[in-house]
């Protein structure tokens, strides 16, 4: 009879074996990243993706993500609505609300006044009917014709955790792995010196919400695939650079050693997470050359750093994250998501929508030129959403100069450029109310199929094995929209 202590080690053995090393990835990985004899010259997994290769020539080859956080308010930007102008103060009609739960933030109030934008709209020229936008984003209208506006989208999530976590995950509790992680996960990363999935954050001057680090995490799967936060500062990474008395023959030496230890616990515990270490481990080495060079701003033109605006050579800025979002992007980085705080706007919704559009308008708008004048445009999808909209009334006390408006998940507005998108198009409409869509709606699912079709990717077939099923961004749903695809 074997001691208990020696059969929990082989149970142990077995779940790791079958349930581990079943999931694609183990000594392969490891011997071509360790360079030892038996895996030599195979390309890592992390560097090529799980996939290999896309399932089918892709439009796009890298993301960049402007992801509004708190809810932009779609009728103050992009969905004209003009006939809300003689509804200022009536009660939106029970007609059009239906059986909408709304959040706990105005189901006290004894009405629902209509507020109508109090900004004026103007008709840009786009290779469609034209596209309407306000006053706040004259320099993001310049774009028009590159611009691919979705006015139909909605999720089922109405609060804020749940609906930025269904937008980045497609599902509204934590622990799924987020968009940015399931690019690299099956795609890979295109430069070996920097990672496959950036994350930069930048505070705007409204009202906002709180941003988890688990929007960008891995969850399920393994931890390398996870968002790398380049925070602002002078400092972007922490502890790239080497203690003082260290010097770099010295780090090599001892990540060597540590890398060799690694090596030995792999192959006894067949754990992935020790495999993801030593990819971490030397990600981090590479990008002490790399980070360096990324953030020097130096050899940028004075007419580049013009045109994304004041604020660009401060580190933390919505314009400084734009400019960087395209460099990573001409290096080689797949997935750059950058997150302006600062739109969650319940109350002075007027005051706090100009400071939020004054921080955004220019930087983004110049990121668009700047990856069309590159010739990056083509293959770069840029995507630009919150993770809802706002309601047409006003939660709070209405006047014609001052009012707020609540979370809206039945429609909002997000709009795309490059990346195999059609370029200077609407898709979609919402009703008079901008209350409910009546024409080609997009939920979140057909979102997310859609950006991983631009990508090379069958979303039905990147999935992984966890818990003895088989997960993937789109859950059990999820079409694509090609009438948005060029």
């Amino acid at each position: 009879m074997r001691h208990p202590v020696e059969d929990h080690l082989l149970n142990l053995t077995r779940r790791q074996f079958f349930g581990k090393m079943a999931q694609g990835i183990g000594t392969m990985a490891l011997g071509s990243m360790m360079g030892n004899n038996l895996f030599a010259g195979v390309p890592s997994p992390f560097e090529r993706g799980f996939l290999g290769s896309p399932h089918f020539a892709p439009k796009a080859k890298r993301v960049i993500y402007l992801f509004q956080h708190g809810g932009p308010s779609q009728m103050d930007i992009f969905d004209y609505k003009p006939q809300l102008n003689d509804q200022f103060d009536k009660d939106l009609p029970k007609s059009v609300r239906g059986d909408q739960r709304i959040t706990g933030m105005t189901s006290g109030q004894s009405r629902l006044p209509v507020a109508p934008s109090i900004f004026q709209f103007k008709k840009y020229e786009n290779n469609q009917d034209g596209l309407w936008v306000s006053e706040l984003y004259p320099h993001t209208a310049s774009v028009a014709k590159e611009l691919c506006v979705v006015h139909s989208v909605f999720t089922e999530q109405i609060n804020h955790e749940p609906g930025v976590s269904f937008l980045q995950s497609g599902h509204q509790l934590p622990g799924r792995p987020s968009f940015g992680a399931w690019m690299s996960y099956g795609l890979g990363s295109m430069n070996e010196n920097l990672p496959a999935f950036v994350v930069m954050i930048s505070q705007g001057r409204g009202t906002a919400q709180f941003v988890s680090s688990r929007l960008w995490g891995s969850g399920f799967l393994p931890s390398e695939h996870q968002g790398i936060n380049f925070r602002g500062g002078s400092e972007p990474v922490l502890f790239l650079q080497d203690p003082n008395g260290i010097e770099r023959t010295d780090r090599r030496r001892m990540l060597d050693q540590l890398a060799r230890q690694n090596n030995e616990e792999a192959r006894q515990s067949m754990d992935p997470e020790v495999i993801a270490r030593i990819a971490q481990y030397e990600m981090a080495y590479r990008m002490q050359t790399a980070v360096p060079e990324l953030t020097d701003f130096s050899q940028e033109s004075q007419e580049t750093l013009d045109m994304y605006g004041p604020n660009v050579k401060t580190p933390g800025t919505y314009a400084y994250n734009c400019l960087m979002a395209r460099r990573l992007a001409e290096r080689g980085v797949r997935f750059v998501q950058l997150y302006h705080r600062g739109w969650d706007q319940h109350f002075n919704l007027p005051t706090q929508i100009r400071w939020q559009c004054e921080d955004t308008d220019q930087p983004q708008a110049a990121l668009v030129k700047d990856l069309k004048r590159l010739g990056m445009l083509d293959d770069t999808l840029v995507i630009w959403g919150g993770e809802f909209g706002r309601t047409t009334y006003s939660q709070g006390a209405l006047t014609k100069e001052n009012h707020g408006r609540d979370h809206h998940p039945r429609c909002f507005t997000m709009w795309f450029a490059g990346g195999g998108t059609k370029p200077g198009i609407t898709y979609g409409k919402t009703d008079d109310y901008c209350y409910n869509i009546i024409d080609k709606p997009m939920h979140v699912h057909d979102l997310h199929a859609t950006l991983m079709h631009l990508m090379g990717i069958d979303h039905q077939r990147l999935t992984y094995r966890y818990q003895g099923r088989d997960f993937r961004l789109t859950d059990v749903h999820g079409h694509i929209i090609r009438d948005i695809l060029a």
